[in-house]
């Protein structure tokens, strides 16, 4: 009985260990760079910061620098802030008791207090660092670790298939999708997995002629090595790995940072064709992932290597920023939104409004959370 209760320990234990060590360390990293864009805008704008915070809720450990700001790390990791002078609350809600009350020397240091640009330069400072730190991964992995590159020849056809029906044969190479050129089969897969069920036009190479077949992908659910389920976009065809079809370039810095920022784009398109999908019922919401989904993948992730777990950190890194920029109070996308209203109307809105709609912002948060833990909890039932 204890050796089952001990060796029950053991397994429970590594899994866990094997899942949040991962998620712990992409998170963080993560978090911090979309924490430090704000703290370094805001402190060359001449904001006082007083808090830098990875997490939330009681303090673990910290200390305070120079200039006054402190540091901490928090006991629940998932997300962080920076909170600044005159605010109210880790949402940056201002304390209008404590705004009404400053010196003119402290209104130089209150967020509050700063012009409109200054003020958007910081709340959009999150989001962009998010997308530099992307471009920068993608970039180094680029150049050290070189760009796979498998040419779009077909190797096989599946009977009954899109492609079938469409007219592919092996031996063709796919030149384009309705007009946008392809340079691997890996960007093929991309398109053609988040376009299930609209024709596509493929232009194709067959020995020295050039002919255009229209295919739509078929909706299926694929299993990764992992015995994840994915819905995805399917031609039925297999990519050739004959001499010279399959390569990996090496790529010099500045070819890298633009292909980091191609990659970056990417991962933004697809992921607003998806948004924009569900709303309009192409896509399914049961995608939505959160922290438990999170977890379980960088845990998966994290047993390739940890080339494939840092590229896993931009593609998150991403979908953060990306996140954030939606214009719903209580994220950086709600801030801009209201300062864009605060440009139109020549004055602020106010503090009832602005209140309503911080609290309108944390409901929508709060489903949005709830959505994705219940589809997190199902993914798990099911797998």
């Amino acid at each position: 009985m204890s050796e089952f209760f001990l060796h029950g320990f053991s397994t429970l234990s590594h899994g866990v260990i094997g899942y949040v060590v991962p998620f712990l360390f992409v998170l963080t990293i993560v978090v911090f760079f979309h924490e430090l864009g704000h703290f370094l805008v805001a402190r060359w704008a001449g904001v006082k910061v007083l808090t830098f915070s990875l997490g939330f809720g009681p303090e673990l450990a910290g200390f305070n620098d120079k200039h006054g700001t402190r540091w901490k790390l928090s006991a629940i990791p998932l997300g962080g802030y920076v909170r600044f002078f005159g605010d109210e609350s880790e949402a940056s809600t201002p304390d209008s008791t404590k705004l009404s009350t400053m010196t003119d020397e402290e209104r130089k240091g209150s967020f509050h207090h700063k012009k409109l640009g200054p003020r958007a330069a910081i709340v959009a400072a999150g989001p962009i660092a998010n997308f530099i730190l992307a471009i920068l991964i993608f970039a180094g992995l680029f150049t050290f670790f070189g760009r796979p590159n498998a040419t779009a020849r077909v190797d096989k056809v599946m009977e009954g298939s899109a492609a079938a029906i469409a007219g592919f044969q092996s031996g063709d190479l796919v030149t384009a999708i309705d007009g946008a050129k392809i340079g691997n089969f890996a960007e093929m897969q991309r398109i053609v997995g988040t376009e299930a069920g609209r024709q596509l036009a493929f232009t194709v190479k067959r020995g020295d002629a050039s002919l255009t077949l229209n295919a739509t992908p078929e909706l299926k659910e694929i299993k990764d090595n992992f015995g994840n389920v994915h819905k995805l976009g399917v031609l039925g065809i297999t990519r050739s790995n004959a001499p010279g079809d399959v390569l990996t370039e090496r790529v010099d810095p500045a070819t890298a940072l633009w292909l980091g920022a191609k990659e970056t784009w990417f991962v933004i398109d697809r992921t607003l064709s998806y948004v924009g999908g569900v709303f309009v019922g192409r896509e399914a919401a049961d995608q939505v992932g959160g922290p438990l989904r999170i977890a379980q993948i960088s845990g998966q992730v994290a047993t390739i290597g940890l080339a494939a777990l840092i590229h896993l950190t931009a593609v998150l890194s991403v979908s953060i920023g990306l996140l954030n920029l939606f214009p719903v109070p209580l994220l950086d996308g709600g801030h801009l939104l209201f300062y864009a209203v605060e440009a139109i109307r020549g004055r602020p809105l106010s503090e009832r409004a602005q209140e309503m709609g911080f609290r309108i912002g944390l409901g929508l948060v709060l489903m949005l959370m709830v959505f994705a833990t219940y589809n997190d909890i199902l993914h798990f039932a099911t797998s």
